[in-house]
């Protein structure tokens, strides 16, 4: 060992001199090993300061790039207001911001809003606007235009589609930055009213009908991306819109540069966009042609949407509807699974209550049930024999009854007279494919049982009004949209019986109608997930319907973007909420100047 520092001591780097006087004896030979030598040596502290910088690094979205995508329909009132068609509500959420927004797992975040302060009694909202807020035109957003915005919502005369979310609510400006909501009694889903978009006064203000400003079709807004170009065609129908991201949108700076919308009347245009470029994404695809996309090689992302479809029962209309074990049996004997594959191509879920799957907090544990589909049937026909239903010999389900009448004591006795009953019903329902085929499978099903099942389709005009408005219908195929759970008040509740309501079940339990009333008025999230599941035993126990299934929001998307989260739309066009945080490119930092850390 010291011998060991000895040698360290004395070590001294050879001089220039003697590195060239030793160079001077290399042959030709050693000279191409020493330079083979020097270069692989070069290579290779490359390679591994290469390897070390990568091990430093991440990936982070970088700005830039664009995306086009194709919508079916033509907008016409792009405005929060009185946005009816997907098309208007596609750009509504584009171009538009509300005091909260939601993100991308379906959280209420402040957007326009600094901070709001509900009181203990639930019933005042008060709202501080951001600093710095600016409209499309770099016009500042003030407390004025949040007042103007929802006295819009709220006039009879306009008539707005979202007119009943702010019944009985009444908006106050505190301050330029201040606003004030007072409401008549608590509502639980309030705070949802608040993604509503804003729009500014002084474009609209000036406007005595609503619906003929200019700006219905050149929007300004505060959202994520503004109006740069407008293409129309001869007829003046919108052929396009050009957007580009607002440097100045209050959550961050969107990473995509430009989104390009194109509209088309059907989806055999959309399609044909998409196969020659025109556009690179496109939504409100139906499952057979997503499938046939599919093995094309697009990429096709889905998410379960809050719809519930189902069978819904006129017991008023068809009185075997009120024995409860022929809507036993109905629930057992349709192959729900078949409608899944069949019909929506898998693009669906098995649903068995009223409230749709993604409302996760709601749902019951449902039983895994790995019955197959005869073996159902059987358990169908179990049910109605107990009940006293057999097969004649034409293979329908019937049951003789014993006619009886009281005595003078009050009892019933028999009176020898025998009737013969069977089980038949109409299914009425749109002519929409998904519909239509929904129906033949559940007929087919239920003929297999035993039962006398007729299908009348309509044109969706006709079925609203001259079977559903005028409740003219043994038992009804269709779908409920429900935004949030306060909208179950609407479909369940027996004030909703009769039009304009949508109780299409012609449902009524006063213990139903008190757990709805309460649940729309209960602000503790705790408490509102037990009264709805209350309402859900007390649905399943009474059995006004047999729920089927919750389709899928699809939507074929660019190979390369990024960013994009649907898992939980409420409607298709809320995939473009979060659109500020997608990206197409990206770039290398170190991971210490990531924000992700």
């Amino acid at each position: 060992m010291e011998n060991l520092y000895k040698f360290i001591r004395n070590f001294k780097l050879p001089t220039k001199t003697e590195l060239k006087s030793a160079f001077s004896y290399f042959s030709k030979r050693e000279w191409l090993i020493f330079f083979s030598l020097v270069i692989v040596l070069f290579v290779s502290t490359i390679i591994i300061l290469e390897k070390i910088n990568k091990s430093f690094m991440t990936e982070i979205p970088a700005p830039g790039g664009s995306i086009s995508e194709g919508i079916i329909g033509t907008p016409r009132f792009v405005n929060p207001i009185l946005a009816l068609s997907d098309a208007d509500r596609d750009l509504v959420s584009l171009i538009y911001s509300g005091l909260l927004r939601k993100d991308s797992d379906g959280n209420l975040i402040p957007d326009l809003a600094e901070s709001y302060d509900v009181s203990k009694d639930g019933l005042t909202y008060t709202f501080t606007l951001k600093d710095k807020i600016f409209f499309h035109d770099k016009k500042p957003i003030t407390a004025d235009d949040i007042v103007f915005t929802i006295t819009k919502a709220k006039d009879p005369i306009i008539k707005s589609p979202i007119k009943a979310n702010w019944d009985g609510v009444t908006v106050e400006k505190i301050d330029e930055k201040t606003i004030k909501f007072t409401l008549k009694q608590p509502y639980a889903s309030f705070l949802e009213n608040m993604t509503l978009g804003i729009i500014p006064m002084h474009i609209w203000g000036n406007s005595t009908a609503i619906e003929l400003n200019d700006a219905n079709i050149n929007p300004i807004g505060s959202g994520p991306y503004r109006v740069t170009k407008t293409n129309k065609q001869s007829s003046g129908l919108i052929d396009s819109y050009e957007l580009s991201y607002f440097k100045n949108f209050i959550l961050k700076k969107p990473n995509i540069k430009n989104i390009n919308l194109h509209f088309y009347p059907n989806e055999n245009y959309l399609i044909e966009g998409l196969k020659n470029g025109e556009v690179d994404q496109a939504s409100s695809i139906t499952p057979q042609n997503a499938e046939l996309l599919k093995d094309k090689g697009y990429r096709i992302e889905s998410s379960v949407l809050p719809r519930v479809f189902g069978l819904f029962f006129n017991q008023n209309q068809a009185q075997i509807f009120t024995d409860k074990h022929i809507i036993e049996a109905i629930n057992q004997a349709i192959d729900k699974d078949q409608i899944i594959n069949e019909v929506l191509s898998g693009y669906g879920v098995v649903i068995n209550d009223p409230i749709p799957p993604n409302m996760l907090a709601y749902q019951k544990l449902n039983k895994d049930d790995k019955s197959t589909h005869e073996e159902n049937l059987q358990k169908a026909l179990d049910i109605l024999a107990k009940d006293g239903w057999k097969k004649n010999a034409d293979g329908v389900l019937e049951k003789t009854t014993i006619t009886g009448k009281k005595n003078s004591k009050g009892k019933t006795v028999s009176t020898g007279k025998k009737s013969t009953s069977i089980i038949e019903f109409s299914i009425s329902t749109g002519n929409a494919p998904e519909l239509a085929k929904t129906a033949e499978i559940i007929s087919n099903d239920l003929n297999a049982l035993g039962m006398k099942v007729d299908v009348k389709t309509f044109e969706t005009g006709n079925l609203n009004q001259t079977v559903i408005r005028p409740r003219k219908y043994d038992a009804l195929l269709f779908g409920q949209i429900i935004n949030h759970e306060s909208d179950l008040f609407a479909f369940w509740h027996s004030s909703q019986r009769h039009d304009p309501g949508l109780n299409i079940a012609m449902y009524t339990n006063a213990k139903v109608d008190k757990i709805l009333e309460d649940a729309l008025v209960t602000t503790n999230e705790n408490n509102r997930i037990k009264k709805y599941a209350e309402f859900e035993n007390e649905i399943e126990k009474d059995s006004p319907a047999v729920f089927l299934y919750s389709p899928s929001f699809i939507y074929v998307i660019s190979k390369n973007l990024k960013g994009l989260s649907i898992n939980h739309l409420i409607s298709p066009a809320d995939r473009f909420l979060n659109s500020y945080l997608w990206y197409t490119q990206t770039e290398g930092v170190w991971k210490i100047f990531s924000k992700q850390n």
